[in-house]
């Protein structure tokens, strides 16, 4: 049964939403209907597509009380727009519907996991959070709230557990047909760690194990975990809050990452072997993954930062996308991404360009555009023959987006301070990357109308930025302190054809 708070935001979507332009939103990024969106929800496979949700605010570009937005695809880059699952509508959920996961029931049905947040006063008088675990079931469009709700409360959690920061459930079903659940969660000493539930069901839950924690080394609360084998390595991703800064691979903030090792479920469980960030770029949160049929895993996350979340155009409708989602892989110890193969189907015809010299500013025929799928593969002309290398995106004589490598300090730099956004946020960020063996570096480049995102020698670094540059500025130039050769196979996105 739908309730009337439920019924009013779907309204409301209908009312509004289709008053938006397409032009006004990205191509081939997923943005909410109208409104706010944060962290994407239950990704998953169900009934023969993939199914989206999001932490959505519809009646404001600003977060507010936390619904489920719900979008569908069946290729991972045409998304349909479907009615929102979930509202604040329940004592245990009156301040919010937060982040979680979905699964398939064995009947058919389908199950959303996730956190409903209520609001009480503590005994000093102060307003706190109080996060428990709920679970509703439906048919991949309309879900009713289990009427045993929450699943997991207080009483569940480990000693020192906190029951204020206990939160965004990912749910997934095992090989030995029991239902898993990792939540975040933070420990008697301040910081984050993460924690492991089992179900025969997916809704009667025990405890099993603390899986990991930061033990104050890797911020604060740890946030939306996911937990999966990949590439015969077991892989934790979290995102951390109050993050300090070490050297270029951890920035300050709320950050994301994968921490890489060996699971033994009856042994010592999670044993942790390496940290990297996932993304170098500018802004990246809530990651999270789904199994797709063929054996791919495949995350999404929100491309924002919640420290430029407040610095948004003006008169916006929405607020809030993903990334292109990513197929991911562990090679040479560390986690790779590129984005879905899906997306290729879209390239229109290829703009090729072989062996050309940089030196100074270099503009090539035919490569321009917003909605861009481009290779550039940078070589040094001679022996420390090229300073800096960069590449302008997004331009016109106003605005300019600059992606800068510095082959003698081995850094690649994303600065979006031109890109037309005029808040005193964070433009620039900087990260070490290495040449392939052969002394090239790969630069893979999307453009959508509001984004960058660069993937480095194949997968080894992602970083992804949002630019609000208005559509006209078009141009890419290339520029070189010194000499370099340069290979670009530049692709137009195409989104209006089967």
């Amino acid at each position: 049964m739908i309730s009337e708070t439920l019924q009013k935001a779907r309204d409301f979507e209908e009312q509004y939403g289709p008053h938006i332009p397409a032009g006004e939103r990205p191509a081939f990024h997923v943005t909410p209907i109208i409104g706010w969106m944060n962290d994407p929800n239950g990704f998953s496979f169900y009934k023969g597509e993939y199914h989206l949700f999001y932490q959505y605010h519809p009646y404001s570009n600003e977060w507010g009380p936390m619904h489920w937005g719900h979008v569908k695809t069946k290729d991972f880059i045409r998304w349909e727009r479907l009615p929102a699952a979930l509202a604040p509508d329940t004592e245990y959920d009156s301040a919010g519907c937060f982040s979680g996961g979905a699964t398939e029931l064995p009947d058919g049905r389908q199950l959303l996991m996730y956190t409903g947040v209520r609001r009480e006063h503590d005994e000093d008088g102060y307003l706190r959070d109080i996060q428990t675990q709920c679970v509703a079931i439906g048919d991949g469009v309309d879900y009713e709230k289990y009427e045993a709700n929450p699943v997991l409360t207080g009483k569940d959690l480990p000693e020192g557990g906190s029951i204020v920061d206990f939160r965004d459930p990912k749910v997934w079903r095992g090989e030995d047909g029991a239902y898993y659940a990792v939540l975040g969660n933070r420990a008697a000493d301040n910081s984050g760690m993460i924690l492991l539930y089992r179900s025969g069901d997916a809704l009667h839950w025990e405890f099993v194990r603390i899986l990991d924690a930061s033990g104050n080394q890797y911020g604060k609360m740890w946030e939306c975990p996911d937990f999966f084998e990949l590439s015969g390595e077991q892989v934790l991703i979290t995102s951390p809050q109050e993050m300090i800064p070490v050297g270029l691979e951890f920035h300050a903030g709320y950050g994301a990452i994968a921490l890489i090792g060996e699971y033994d479920p009856a042994g010592e469980g999670f044993v942790r072997k390496r940290v990297q960030s996932i993304d170098y770029g500018l802004d990246f949160y809530a990651p999270q993954t789904l199994l797709a049929p063929d054996g791919r895993r495949i995350m999404i996350a929100w491309m924002q930062n919640w420290s430029t979340a407040g610095a948004k155009p003006d008169r916006c409708r929405w607020f809030g996308q993903t990334i292109v989602p990513r197929e991911l892989s562990v090679k040479n110890g560390r986690l790779y991404q590129v984005p879905v193969r899906e997306l290729e189907h879209y390239r229109g015809q290829a703009v090729v360009h072989r062996n050309i010299p940089v030196s100074g500013e270099v503009n090539l025929p035919g490569v321009n555009g917003r909605l861009v799928d481009m290779t550039v593969t940078i070589r040094r002309a001679g022996y420390d023959s090229c300073r800096w290398f960069r590449i302008h995106v997004a331009k016109d004589g106003e605005h300019d987006t600059v992606i800068r490598y510095r082959p003698d300090q081995g850094t690649l730099k994303i600065d979006r301070t031109r890109s037309g956004l005029p808040y005193d946020v964070v433009h620039t960020r900087s990260f070490l990357v290495r040449p392939l063996d052969n002394g090239e570096l790969k630069l893979r480049i999307l453009l959508d109308r509001f984004s960058v995102e660069v993937f480095v020698n194949d997968g080894e670094q992602a970083a992804s930025t949002v630019i609000y540059t208005r559509k006209e500025a078009d141009a890419i130039s290339f520029e070189a302190g010194g000499a370099a050769l340069m290979d670009v196979e530049k692709y137009e996105l195409v989104f209006d054809r089967d």
